[in-house]
C-alpha cells in the first residue's frame, strides 16, 4: 500500500520529474529507544516518514504488501542511516486475515510500540470499476480504513503499555465530505475519488472515538490526526500516472515550481509533528498551512466538522463491529476483538 496522499495529482511516470525542491523543515526528539510501526514505508509519503524516524534513532517496524519492495526500501534506509534498526513485516490491508496475523504477532511478541502511524492508502483514480477486497468490502473502505482499525483494535494493549502516540493520516479530500451510512460499500453511484474521501472520513472519526474512549477509560494512548496536503507520490494506479492531458502538464508545473503542492518530505512533516511533538494534544488535527492545506509547514487547526459528531462515532464502531469484529474494550487486560 501507498502513503495517504491527497490524490488529485498522481505522480508522473518518469523517476522525480516535476517534483518541487523540499522547503520545510522540524526538528524531531531523539528517537534511540522507541519503536515505531509506520504503515505504507515503502513509498511516497510514509517512506520519507520512515526515513527521518529511523535517522532519529527509532526501530521501525515497516509492515508492507510487497515484501521485496519493502526490503528494497530497508536496504537503502541502512545505506542512509548505518545504525538503523528496521524490520519488514507483512502486511496486506485488503486482507484482513492478514491484518490480524500482524497484531496476533506484535502481541505474542509482547512488542513496544511507541509511535503508530496509520499512514497507508490506496485510491484508484481514473478507474470506473468498482474493487472488493477478498473480505468483500469495498477496496478504499477496507484498505485506508478498516484494515487500519482491526490493527489498532489488535494491539490496543500494546500502544497502552508503551503509552503510544499514534498519527492517523487522513486526506484533505475529506474536509467537504460526509461518510453515506446508509452506503457504506459505495454501492449507489460509485466514483474512487468519493469512495477514497469517504473512507478517509471514516478513518478520521474512528481515529476521534478512539481518543474519546483513551480518555473515558484512561488507556494513556495520544491520538493524533494528520494530512500531507498534495505531493506527488505512487497512490494512483500506473495508468493513471503516465497521463499526460493539459490539466495533469499544467498541474505539474505549478508542483515543479512550489506553487501547488510540495514534496514529499514536507507532506511527511504533519505526520511526524503528530507522532512526534509533545506540545500536540489528543484529538489535534496536524496540516498544511499554506494554499488552503496543499503545502506549507505543519501548523494546528480544529478537525474537520465531518470527523467531530460523537453521534458518528459510536456508528463508525458498530460499523467497524459489523463488517470486522472491531472492538475496543475498556479493559485492556482482556483479549481485544479484532
Amino acid at each position: 500500500m501507498d502513503a495517504a496522499t491527497d490524490p488529485a495529482v498522481p505522480a508522473p511516470s518518469g523517476p522525480r520529474a516535476g517534483v518541487p525542491a523540499r522547503r520545510w523543515h522540524i526538528d524531531l526528539p531523539d528517537l534511540h529507544g522507541r519503536t515505531a510501526l509506520v504503515t505504507g514505508a515503502s513509498d511516497g509519503v510514509g517512506f520519507e516518514i520512515a526515513r527521518a524516524m529511523a535517522g532519529a534513532g527509532a526501530h521501525l517496524i515497516m509492515p508492507v504488501r510487497n515484501r521485496p519492495k519493502g526490503e528494497q526500501v530497508a536496504d537503502r534506509l541502512r545505506t542512509e542511516h548505518r545504525d538503523a534498526q528496521l524490520e519488514v513485516r507483512d502486511l496486506d490491508l485488503a486482507s484482513l486475515a492478514s491484518v490480524r496475523t500482524l497484531a496476533d504477532d506484535l502481541r505474542a511478541e509482547g512488542r513496544c510500540i511507541h509511535h503508530l502511524v496509520l499512514n497507508a492508502g490506496v485510491v484508484m483514480l481514473g478507474d470506473p470499476r468498482r474493487y472488493l477486497t477478498v473480505d468483500g468490502n469495498e477496496l478504499h473502505l477496507q484498505t485506508n480504513a478498516v484494515g487500519h482499525a482491526v490493527l489498532v483494535a489488535g494491539i490496543l494493549p500494546l500502544l497502552a503499555a508503551s503509552r503510544a502516540r499514534v498519527a492517523v493520516q487522513c486526506s484533505l479530500a475529506a474536509q467537504r465530505t460526509r461518510f453515506a451510512w446508509d452506503d457504506a460499500q459505495s454501492a449507489r453511484d460509485y466514483r474512487p475519488l468519493r469512495a477514497y474521501a469517504r473512507s478517509k472520513v471514516l478513518l478520521g472519526t474512528f481515529a476521534l472515538e478512539l481518543a474519546r474512549r483513551n480518555e473515558r477509560f484512561g488507556w494513556g494512548v495520544r491520538t493524533v490526526l494528520c494530512h500531507p496536503g498534495v505531493a506527488m507520490t505512487n497512490i494512483a494506479p500506473a495508468a493513471v500516472r503516465a497521463r499526460v492531458t493539459v490539466r495533469d502538464r499544467a498541474t505539474r508545473s505549478l508542483m515543479s515550481r512550489g506553487i501547488f503542492g510540495h514534496h514529499p518530505g514536507d507532506a511527511a512533516l504533519p505526520a511526524l509533528r503528530a507522532t512526534c511533538d509533545d506540545a500536540v494534544h489528543e484529538g489535534d488535527f496536524i496540516v498544511p498551512a499554506r494554499l488552503g492545506e496543499t503545502n506549507g509547514p505543519p501548523k494546528v487547526r480544529a478537525p474537520y466538522a465531518s470527523f467531530t459528531d460523537p453521534a458518528d462515532g459510536e456508528r463508525a464502531l458498530e460499523l467497524l463491529a459489523e463488517m470486522a469484529g472491531v472492538r475496543l474494550p475498556d479493559d485492556l487486560t482482556r483479549e481485544p476483538a479484532g
